[in-house]
Formats: structure tokens, sequence, C-alpha cells
């Protein structure tokens, strides 16, 4: 019997960005969700905290749940606000710098072994 993948995502009715907290000068995480697919990861960043540019082998999104980020992909910034979906390809440069407090989901993808 396979297991329901529903089984895995988080049972609560909360607001995305009501399962992670705003920390004075922090960044705070919260993985929602991990297996070899992939994770689910919500953030919440403080004004002025950051993500320095980093890459990863893996295809990722960034969903912003509240308030505004400057997210820079392979050297292009854009100013992303509430309810944005952001792509983040393999190998590519980014960073994330918080215009304001900001929160975001975090959805990385695996390819498969």
């Amino acid at each position: 019997m396979t297991a329901d993948p529903l089984d895995s995502l988080p049972t609560s009715h909360e607001a995305l960005a009501d399962m992670v907290a705003y920390q004075a000068d922090s960044v705070v995480s919260r993985t929602m969700m991990k297996n070899a697919g992939g994770s689910l990861t919500l953030f919440a960043f403080d004004a002025g905290q950051g993500l320095s540019e980093h890459s990863t082998p893996h295809e990722a999104a960034v969903l912003i749940v509240d308030g505004t980020a400057e997210v820079t992909v392979g050297g292009r910034a854009v100013t992303a606000h509430t309810g944005q979906l952001l792509r983040l390809p393999a190998s590519v440069p980014h960073a994330l710098d918080a215009v304001e407090p900001f929160k975001m989901l975090l959805v990385m993808l695996r390819e498969p072994a």
C-alpha cells in the first residue's frame, strides 16, 4: 500500500504567513516537508536581513507570503511583493534581501536519483 502524499503536509489550518514568526535582526526558518523529491521551507526575514548570493544544483521557487523582498537571480534584481512567485533555476546564482520584513515559502525540487 502506498502512503497518502497528503499525510506529509502540515495539518494546521493556519495561513502560511502565520506559521513562522518574525524575530528582530534575524532570519527564521521552519521546514514544513522534506523528502527525496524536495522540500517546503517557510522563512521570516526581518528588515535588512537576507541570503547572500549562492546557487544550488536544484530547481527552486519562492512564493512571497508577506512583505517585500529584493530578489536577484542571475544578476537581475526584481522587487517581489506578497503573492508573487519567482523561479530560481538550478545552478544560477541568486540572493534575497529584505526591503521590509518579509516571509517566503521556498519550494526546492530535486531530480530523482
